[in-house]
């Protein structure tokens, strides 16, 4: 695993730009490195052979699977890692998809497991849909606003997100409107709502960056409906 991993970081260190927007734009690889690669990793593509990123074929065929955009799913990467697949956060986070070891446990992987690109898309791609499956948003709420709460719920806790939602219900506004509950979110770091009976989670301080992650992911998600089919 560890010598897969180092191949594979060196290997995507020369095929992507590590700030860029696409991934396609990294230096050519060579014959030799893309035949090592073959022979390691399959679900890895050559440069030319791919529109978003070397982990394309992976991406679709896991997010397919389980019935999740791939676009968005390559999105989520790109702000997670910049399709690095072998870092580590400073709070424990993983792999590609960036997974929590707690998220490992919860679909029963074993830890060691996580940073491996294959078992992290899936694991982000459950994820994903076991959020969406508890939300349980009406089917007449907007794409924009169900992606961006559940975009919301993937960064900050399905919890702080369902106690914003809780609050704007509380007091007579839309809790299915994304809007709406990026404010109460913000909201929820003052003591007379975050005290509410409705509140389960207590405090949230971390408004900014979630509003953040859901306007960047949202952002090159678009971008990248643009330049690649499904």
């Amino acid at each position: 695993m560890l010598k897969k991993t180092v191949l594979t970081f060196a290997f995507l260190t020369i095929l992507t730009t590590f700030y860029g927007f696409n991934a396609q734009f990294g230096a050519p690889a060579t014959d030799s490195a893309l035949n090592d690669l073959a022979a390691m990793d399959r679900s890895l593509l050559p440069e030319g052979c791919y529109v978003i990123s070397a982990y394309d074929n992976l991406i679709r065929n896991i997010s397919e699977q389980e019935g999740n955009d791939w676009r968005l799913m390559s999105a989520i990467a790109y702000h997670e890692s910049r399709f690095t697949p072998d870092i580590t956060s400073r709070s424990g986070a993983r792999g590609l998809m960036q997974i929590m070891p707690s998220v490992a446990r919860q679909f029963d992987v074993p830890v060691a497991e996580v940073a491996d690109p294959e078992t992290n898309v899936w694991l982000a791609n459950k994820l994903l849909t076991k959020i969406s499956s508890t939300l349980r948003l009406p089917e007449g709420i907007s794409e924009k606003d169900r992606m961006s709460i559940i975009l919301a719920s993937y960064n900050s806790g399905i919890g702080h997100v369902t106690d914003a939602r809780r609050l704007a219900k509380l007091n007579g506004e839309n809790p299915n409107s994304w809007e709406v509950v990026a404010r109460y979110l913000s909201l929820k770091a003052d003591p007379a709502y975050y005290e509410s009976e409705v509140v389960k989670c207590g405090r949230f301080t971390g408004s900014r960056q979630t509003l953040a992650y859901v306007n960047d992911v949202i952002g090159r998600y678009d971008r990248y409906c643009r330049v690649a089919g499904r």
